[in-house]
């Protein structure tokens, strides 16, 4: 696999002048952050070595690279999920490639349903203090290869607490009302049943959601710094009245991104 990421990262860093120190990875109906870059450099998914295409409606297959606020970026407009039938080397490769180009900030974003009603509720920004893996396998299971990290990575602090804090105090600037919660991550592609639902929230967990956690373990694995949003669309099965929808996912992270998107502005130009 080494081989292959090094390949990937020399094609990549041949279209570029220099490699950017952030990435960030965007959920459902979050591409529009894209607009707001300037002298971008637009590199298809299909045309990176190893690299697979999302299929997921709400995800574009380009990783941009450009100028965002005075700040030098990379940009995956979509992610690869675990139900679309990837296996988790395949989910997480495009993190390994980070590292390779020399990334050290990445910051993730995702839709997710919310679970805990007392901090919650749809519109609501959730910035990630840990992770709940319920998805039933990891994406370091298999042969460790120590040039990219050790066997058992410590996970005490998945969440980068310095990278928390900017945000925060981005957020006081702002007067952006957010809260901070536990993301659990489920395989999915079917939203969640009554019972698991009241399980999640037994173990804790104060949104769910069917991403962001295989990137989180490889992140931290490889010595990446992660910084991670998650914007609630809806809430969970069992909790809201009406039964759920991709478009209505969709449509909401759209109108979150507009709050988010001034936020990153911000937390960008700390960093």
């Amino acid at each position: 696999m080494y081989d292959q990421v090094k390949e990937a990262a020399n094609y990549i860093s041949s279209k570029l002048d220099s490699v950017p120190k952030t990435a960030m990875v965007l959920g459902s109906g979050l591409s529009s952050i894209v607009d707001e870059m300037a002298h971008q450099i637009v590199i298809p998914f299909d045309e990176i070595p190893y690299f697979q295409t999302a299929s997921v409606k709400g995800h574009r297959s380009d990783l941009v690279i450009g100028e965002y606020q005075g700040t030098q970026m990379m940009v995956m407009t979509g992610r690869f999920h675990f139900y679309e039938g990837f296996d988790m080397k395949q989910v997480t490769f495009p993190i390994y490639v980070m590292k390779l180009l020399g990334i050290k900030n990445l910051i993730l974003t995702n839709s997710c349903g919310g679970i805990n009603e007392e901090k919650v509720a749809p519109g609501t920004i959730m910035v990630i203090e840990d992770f709940i893996n319920f998805m039933p396998t990891n994406p370091l299971i298999g042969e460790n290869d120590e040039r990219f990290g050790v066997r058992f990575p410590d996970m005490t602090e998945p969440y980068s607490h310095e990278l928390r804090e900017v945000a925060k105090e981005a957020a006081s600037k702002l007067n952006i009302r957010y809260t901070e919660g536990v993301y659990a991550g489920f395989m999915g592609p079917y939203y969640e049943s009554r019972a698991e639902i009241r399980m999640l929230k037994g173990f804790g967990a104060d949104v769910v959601g069917m991403s962001t956690v295989p990137e989180t373990i490889v992140a931290n694995y490889l010595g990446i710094d992660v910084l991670a949003f998650a914007t609630v669309t809806n809430m969970a099965t069992g909790i809201q009245e009406q039964k759920h929808s991709h478009e209505h996912v969709v449509m909401m992270a759209k109108e979150t991104s507009k709050m988010l998107i001034r936020w990153l502005n911000l937390v960008l130009q700390e960093l």
